[in-house]
């Protein structure tokens, strides 16, 4: 089997997730130049005195109605296994060598500060958007790397896109080259879901730091309002 390309960052559209000051969404891709190409996404945030440094959605979405195998190999019924926890959500793939990992990872960093007690009011959940290659194996290996209590769900990638599009984040089928080099793109903005009614109120954009991860989640375990 050929080695996997290095992925390259993508923008893609999500402008009606926010409103106020500008901000960019980011993706990444497999591409077998191994060249970048970039655009912007218009977003915009909302005057807020919200405690959190999120972004404070406008508009809040429905929790996806979303059923996969998890890591396990087992049905994962995400609103029903994650009620009553506040979440954060994030769609994605293992052979993604910058975005991803290292959104996770910051997440996993953040989640390690916390006590276990503020842990267990929270989850996160990492959907694959290459269930070819992300096996329950491959997805629980990688996901043991940034947290050990990190959810992994995979399957039909029809339904990942289908729960995907109404948060207005955008995953595309892969598309295989000539020479064989496969290219994933995803969105890479962060949801979270609060347990109250369990609707994205915030967004974390890629580059969020380990320091407003904790700060938010720990806001989150709290039971803070935004």
């Amino acid at each position: 089997m050929a080695p996997l390309p290095r992925p390259r960052p993508r923008l893609l559209t999500a402008a009606a997730l926010v409103l106020g000051a500008s901000l960019a969404l980011s993706a990444c891709a497999s591409s077998g130049d191994g060249g970048e190409s970039t655009g912007a996404a218009k977003v915009s945030k909302k005057a807020s005195t919200s405690r959190y440094q999120g972004t404070v959605l406008s508009k809040n979405f429905e929790k996806p109605d979303l059923v996969l195998n998890d890591t396990s190999g087992q049905p994962y019924d995400l609103r029903a296994r994650t009620a009553g926890k506040s979440v954060l959500l994030f769609f994605g793939y293992t052979s993604c060598p910058d975005v991803c990992p290292t959104t996770m990872g910051d997440i996993g960093v953040a989640m390690s500060k916390l006590t276990a007690e503020q842990r267990a009011k929270l989850a996160v959940v990492f959907v694959s958007t290459d269930p070819e290659r992300d096996t329950p194996q491959v997805l629980r290996t990688w996901l043991d790397s940034m947290g050990k209590d990190f959810v992994g769900m995979t399957g039909d990638l029809a339904k990942v896109k289908a729960a995907a599009r109404p948060l207005g984040i955008a995953v595309e089928d892969p598309v295989v080259d000539a020479k064989g080099a496969v290219t994933s793109t995803h969105g890479a903005q962060v949801l979270a879901f609060l347990p109250t009614d369990d609707k994205a109120h915030l967004l974390y954009m890629a580059g969020s730091s380990i320091d407003v991860y904790k700060h938010d989640l720990e806001l989150m375990a709290d039971g803070v309002a935004v």
